[in-house]
């Protein structure tokens, strides 16, 4: 039964069983504009006396249960028209969201560009290759994040680690190990979301995850020790890993003495290697760098941070064994002289 209401909505309904109208279904409005044929038919019926097979129903103005009810029919003929606009039109503005959050974030990544070679600092883009290869081949590489702090350039390092998974760094304190580390884990990110990456050169295979495992300073409000909170984290990292992942361990587990530590960071770093995690392992355990050099590792790749005699910093990396020292007297030195 079609029915017609005001607001250009034509609808079809049909009568149910208890005499109530149902299968509302909203109809295209029929064409306004007639031909001229069409407007002649319309004059010879009229002039026959005849009419269209069409009935009508009108509502007293006073009559407002009745303009209720055609409000009531005329919103249940529209619901699943307005249903499916209101859903079309929450895509479309998700759709604008979701392109204006990426839009902002490639314009980040070329405002930093743009900053970055304008400071002098080089950048590049990277050379992803296969998963599996461990490969990482990089020049001048240097944290970016420490760049723009500096006004002058940071100092950047170059690696080769030969398809090498395990990267064990040493060396002086304060010799720029961490910062190295930093560099280490923004370019992976910055790589595998196609980023320019802040080095002069730069080859890594693709991770299937970046995970870090930093020390934490002193915390009043912890329910354990610092140990015990080291393991958990760990314990709650190796829960999500996958072969294929890239860890970061930042003087992990010297919260306890050196033989135990050594021996808790070995068992692990042993396990993480056979699982297909590729490990960057900055520490001051000297038994644990020196256990794992000596033992000829062939998977293993040592880096030193340089000092020169006079016990200044470089803040450059060179392959070199583990040393028995941090040279801790140097930063005593540099400290005291100068308190009179």
């Amino acid at each position: 039964m079609p029915t017609s209401l005001e607001y250009a909505v034509l609808m079809s309904a049909g009568f149910g069983i208890d005499g109530k109208s149902n299968n509302f279904i909203l109809r295209k409005a029929p064409e306004t504009k007639q031909s001229w044929l069409e407007r002649v038919r319309r004059w010879v019926v009229g002039l026959a006396g005849t009419t269209d097979a069409t009935f009508a129903y009108e509502v007293d103005e006073r009559d407002e249960a009745g303009f209720r009810t055609l409000g009531d029919l005329r919103g249940q003929g529209i619901r699943h028209v307005a249903s499916a606009l209101t859903q079309s039109t929450d895509h479309i503005l998700s759709f604008f969201r979701v392109l204006r959050m990426e839009l902002g974030f490639y314009v980040g990544c070329l405002n930093l560009r743009k900053h970055m070679i304008q400071k002098g600092e080089p950048v590049c883009f990277p050379k992803p290759v296969p998963h599996g290869n461990s490969e990482l081949q990089c020049k001048g590489l240097y944290d970016i994040c420490l760049s723009l702090k500096l006004p002058g350039r940071a100092v950047g390092s170059d690696v080769n680690s030969e398809s090498r998974p395990f990267v064990m760094i040493t060396g002086a304190n304060r010799g720029g190990k961490s910062t190295f580390l930093r560099s280490i884990g923004l370019a992976y990110l910055m790589m595998q979301c196609g980023m320019v990456v802040p080095a002069e050169s730069f080859r890594a295979d693709l991770s299937k995850g970046i995970f870090t495992h930093f020390k934490r300073e002193e915390d009043a409000g912890m329910k354990s020790g610092k140990l015990d909170e080291e393991l958990s984290r760990m314990n709650t990292i190796v829960d999500v890993m996958v072969p294929g992942s890239v860890v970061l361990l930042n003087e992990s587990f010297a919260s306890t003495n050196e033989r135990e530590g050594a021996e808790i960071a070995s068992q692990i770093v042993k396990a993480l290697l056979q699982m297909g995690i590729r490990v960057f392992y900055v520490t001051h355990l000297f038994a644990l760098a020196d256990g794992f050099y000596r033992a000829g590792m062939g998977e293993a790749l040592f880096l030193r941070a340089e000092r020169l005699e006079d016990g200044r910093r470089t803040f450059r990396l060179l392959e070199g064994e583990p040393l028995p020292t941090s040279f801790g007297e140097d930063l005593y030195r540099q400290i005291f002289s100068t308190i009179s």
